[in-house]
């Protein structure tokens, strides 16, 4: 049994507003900007767990994938989308992504990010596995994330009507009597009547929060990736689906467990990433002894989508016996590896690799969840008020698997529908100075003991990570479910943010068990050893998971709509 919410203190302090968007990141700031511009008098809360640039957003290297070349297409860049999903897209939701993508990335441009240019002043763009165009706009050779979230927070305190919470862990969902969404519960680290918890009544909530990679041992994930958003709305009643579709991006910065470098990487749970856009520019993946690891593998070989690079990668590494390969990028010359990968060169040098002379060990980590909170095509979730943008949400682009640079893309096209959505709701506008008489936050609450953080993670790793079958998955389950029993451990748990951020790690964790045994089949970013193939006839659908009313985790699927690819002309 799960909980249906957080053990916590009651509510020490309140506030009120219209719409609250929970998250920093490209989505989050990109709501609030526009539902600004689409409310003027509406009053709009900004909570974010860490500090404003403390998301995973600053950490995207390679760029945003947008039809803007004058050889290129929306029905092209679908057509990419599309082959990269494994037959699992939604094709309106991803119809959406690209025809309203390059308006999006313009806008971007308009509001401040510093974006690379051509010598003719033209976006300068590169490719990335899975693309057959050159269609990715990249800012500092090497740090699009940062310069976009930097002209995103420029944008936000710029406007003094925008209030921001900072260092606030959301806890639960506030549900009215009739069931929709009334704000949210927070644990404030601050000052005076912000500090510990407190209560935003919202008749609109926005969850923003990000990925959940903290549940694996190696992910690019900032520490602050714990599930909390697919937590909350799995405890408000919300269906999540696509879980089992964890990208493990094939290239993190692999740092030796005895260096000083790697015990501060396992410490903060981020592996440093190197960019797929390397790998676009001619860098390619080769053995110890130098021999290239995708000749054959795939016709696009080294920028062949992520989930058939990362499933090469283990089976070489496990038939070498080695915890890693290398990325040699020494074809690119010194001035193009400094020039176009600052970022990354200057974190190799760091721990003792230069990348100009010395082939960079890389490994697969965690990276990106496709899945998340169902949404439809204009972000709303199936709990009525509540909407989900960017990592947390589960909008059907990406299928069984991302392609590349497509997620930045997702939160800034979809960030903007639903403001567009809250805008035109005519009945958020009657209720938007309502506040519910008696929010109800469910039933039945509980912590998991944040000391079993470690075991957690080792479990997860080893039996539903890059690769999974029915033995693995039932012995992580069974580890997931030992973790939940404190009758077992003898624990005592203190309520506050260790203890929270741990249930809600197990909470996804074990929802993602859950889908991944439920699909028999290996599709994209979910690799089952035990069923190696794709099986159209029993799962082009998706599974969908939500939480019962005791706690109990329940399970269904969905067929989805065959997709038509037109192959770029």
């Amino acid at each position: 049994m799960l909980p249906c919410r957080l053990g916590a203190p009651r509510p020490g302090w309140s506030r009120a507003a219209d719409v609250v968007v929970i998250g920093s990141g490209i989505a989050g700031l990109t709501a609030v900007l526009h539902l600004r511009r689409e409310l003027p008098a509406a009053r709009v809360l900004l909570v974010t767990k860490a500090h404003l640039d403390a998301g995973s957003t600053r950490w995207a290297q390679g760029g945003i994938a947008a039809a803007l070349a004058a050889e290129d297409s929306p029905a092209d860049h679908l057509a990419d989308t599309l082959v990269a999903g494994v037959g699992l897209c939604d094709e309106d939701a991803a119809r959406v992504l690209v025809d309203e993508g390059p308006a999006r990335v313009r806008e971007l441009a308009e509001l401040g990010a510093r974006f690379d240019r051509a010598a003719d002043g033209s976006f300068a763009l590169t490719r990335e596995g899975g693309h057959l165009r050159n269609r990715i706009i990249h800012a500092g050779g090497d740090a699009t994330g940062l310069e976009v979230e930097r002209a995103l927070i420029a944008a936000v305190r710029a406007d003094p009507a925008i209030e921001v919470i900072e260092n606030a862990l959301v806890l639960d969902l506030l549900l009215d009597v009739d069931g929709r969404a009334a704000g949210a519960t927070l644990h404030v680290l601050g000052e005076g009547s912000q500090d510990g918890v407190g209560a935003v009544t919202a008749p609109s909530v926005v969850l923003a929060t990000g990925g959940m990679g903290q549940i694996f041992a190696s992910t690019t994930n900032p520490g602050v990736s714990t599930g909390d958003g697919v937590a909350l709305a799995l405890r408000a009643g919300a269906v999540v689906a696509d879980l089992e579709f964890v990208q493990f991006h094939p290239t993190a910065l692999w740092l030796p467990p005895a260096s000083s470098a790697g015990v501060a990487a396992q410490l903060d749970g981020q592996q440093p990433l190197v960019s797929e856009a390397m790998r676009g520019e001619g860098a390619v993946l080769v053995d110890a002894a130098g021999e290239r690891v995708m000749t054959g593998a795939h016709p696009l070989a080294d920028l062949a989508p992520r989930d058939v690079v990362a499933k090469q990668m283990s089976r070489v590494m496990a038939a070498r016996g080695v915890d890693h390969l290398f990325l040699d990028a020494r074809g690119l010359g010194a001035e193009t590896i400094e020039r176009r990968f600052p970022s990354i060169t200057a974190r190799c040098r760091s721990v003792g690799v230069d990348p100009v002379t010395t082939p960079i060990p890389v490994a697969p980590a965690a990276h990106y969840a496709s899945g998340g909170v169902r949404t439809d095509l204009w972000g709303r979730t199936t709990v009525p008020g509540l909407y989900a943008c960017g990592e947390v949400a589960c909008t059907g682009v990406h299928g069984a698997n991302r392609l590349a640079s497509n997620s930045l893309l997702e939160g800034l096209v979809f960030a903007a529908r639903i403001a567009a959505h809250i805008a035109g709701d005519t009945g958020a506008t009657r209720r938007r100075d309502a506040v519910p008489a008696a929010p109800v936050v469910g039933r039945g609450s509980g912590l998991t003991d944040p000391a079993e953080r470690a075991e957690l993670i080792r479990a997860m790793t080893d039996g539903a990570g890059v690769l999974r079958s029915a033995h693995s998955l039932r012995a992580t389950a069974k580890v997931l479910a030992g973790l939940g029993d404190l009758r077992v451990s003898g624990a005592t748990v203190t309520a506050g943010p260790p203890a929270w951020e741990m249930t809600n790690l197990r909470t996804v964790a074990t929802a993602l068990v859950a889908a991944a045994a439920t699909r028999t089949e290996t599709r994209g970013s979910h690799w089952r050893e035990d069923f190696a193939e794709r099986d159209d006839a029993h799962w082009l659908g998706r599974v969908l998971t939500r939480l019962g009313p005791e706690g109990e985790l329940v399970l269904d699927t969905e067929p989805i709509r065959p997709t038509i690819v037109q192959a770029a002309s």
